[in-house]
Order: structure tokens, then sequence, then C-alpha cells
């Protein structure tokens, strides 16, 4: 979603909320939060982001289907998946594979949206979404300009990647990053200049996508071909194809 459309949502949600003040119905709180819930605060000495090295990614899915059991995703959605893709002209052709999550990124198109106040950042920069709170109402959803919300069909609320922050919150990986087998996914804290991604970033040249959108992504790739972004954004992908090989249904 461009800039002029978030803009739109923003201006329709200010007139909801003009509109529903009297009556309360607006009211921005998040208990968790609220009560300084270190699983709602998060750690103010940490920012932590994700590196995938594409160079590393084969496209196994491990990181789809440690997801969706760690965080008991229904069926047939994903917080993350691996976009198989095709780039180059015959004979020249191969196979590009780009996996893609919740970007948590550091200005976040989804939260000013959010009515109820159930989307938020975290201090150490994770962007979660409280399913107490949510009312399912898809502002944030359309807000996304990354297409990396989704309607959870059994909560009723919206669900996406959290960047696994109860593991984190515990000192563990992310399960994506923890089951990659090709050791594609990096995650940190940026604020540890000797961590592993921060030497990455620091060594190697990096790409985000859709920068042009301003919201500041914190995944970051290596070797990101600019012509699978220009596919991903302008035609159907394989993942459609791939879901069916592998028993999931097509997105809704």
């Amino acid at each position: 979603m461009d800039k002029s459309k978030r803009e739109f949502i923003k201006g329709g949600f200010a007139t909801l909320v003009a509109a529903g003040t009297s009556a309360n119905a607006f009211t921005l709180q998040n208990p968790g939060r609220d009560a300084k819930d270190s699983r709602y605060i998060g750690n103010k000495l940490k920012q932590y982001s994700m590196i995938i090295d594409l160079r590393q990614c084969v496209g196994c899915q491990a990181c789809t289907s440690a997801c969706m059991v760690e965080n008991s995703v229904p069926n047939g959605q994903n917080r993350t998946f691996v976009t198989e893709m095709e780039i180059g002209e015959f004979p020249n052709v191969r196979k590009s594979f780009l996996p893609q999550l919740c970007n948590h990124c550091d200005d976040p198109a989804c939260v000013p949206v959010c009515p109820t106040g159930a989307t938020f950042k975290r201090e150490d920069g994770i962007v979660v979404v409280d399913s107490e709170v949510c009312w399912g109402c898809g502002y944030c959803e359309n807000a996304c300009p990354y297409d990396k919300r989704f309607m959870n069909k059994e909560t009723k609320v919206i669900d996406k990647c959290t960047f696994c922050a109860h593991r984190v919150d515990e000192g563990l990986l992310p399960a994506c990053v923890e089951t990659c087998v090709g050791g594609a996914r990096i995650f940190g804290d940026l604020k540890d200049k000797n961590s592993e991604i921060s030497k990455l970033l620091a060594n190697f040249p990096t790409t985000v996508l859709k920068n042009e959108q301003g919201t500041k992504p914190q995944v970051f790739y290596i070797g990101l071909d600019g012509r699978v972004e220009n596919l991903l954004n302008a035609t159907v992908s394989l993942d459609d194809m791939m879901r069916e090989v592998i028993g999931l249904k097509p997105k809704e």
C-alpha cells in the first residue's frame, strides 16, 4: 500500500475516533503495557533485527513449518513463507527464493491506524499484536505495505510474525532462525556492535523490501536480486503452486 492510501486510512480512522469519543469506543489502552508487563514493553537496551542471507536460502520451508508449530498458526495461513520465483530469460533461467515475514519496521504503518492500541512496537523494536485487545477491524492489515498481516481464521483477530518474542524474552532465537538448515536467517541485537548481525550489516551490502514506503524495515537481505523484488511487486509468484505441492491452501 502506498503512502497516499495509508493517509486515507489514517483520515478515516481520525473521523471514527472523533465520532466515537463520547461513547468511549476507542480507549487506546493496553492492559499489559499499562501494567508495565515486560512481555509488552520489551528490553529497551536491545534493538532486535534480522538479516536474511539469500546466498544460503535453499527454499526448504523449514522456517515456515517451524513457525506454524511454534506459534500454532492455522493450516493454510503463515506468519512467514519462502516465495519461489523464476528469474531471467530462456535459456538463462534460474530459481530464486525470497523468505518473507513482518519487517518489524522502525516506523510501522500498522501502528498509527490501530483503533484499539492492540498493535504497537515494543521498546526493543519488535512489533506485536495483543490478541486480547484486537477486535479484528483489519485497518493494520490494509495499512501494511508488505501484506504480512492476516486475519487468523481461528482466533478471528489479526496475526503476524512477532520474531517469536516469547522465545526472545527467554534468551532463545526465533523458531525460524533456529531451524534454518542453511543458516540464512540471522537474528540479533543491533545495539551490540559485536553481535553477528551488526558485523554482517557493517561488512555486507544489504537491501530492504519496498524502501520507498518509508517504514524503515528491520529485516535486511543480503544478495537480493532487484529482479526478484520487481517480480514480487508486478506479477504472480509461485507461492500458490508451492503451497499446493506441500499441502497448504492458497493464501486467503
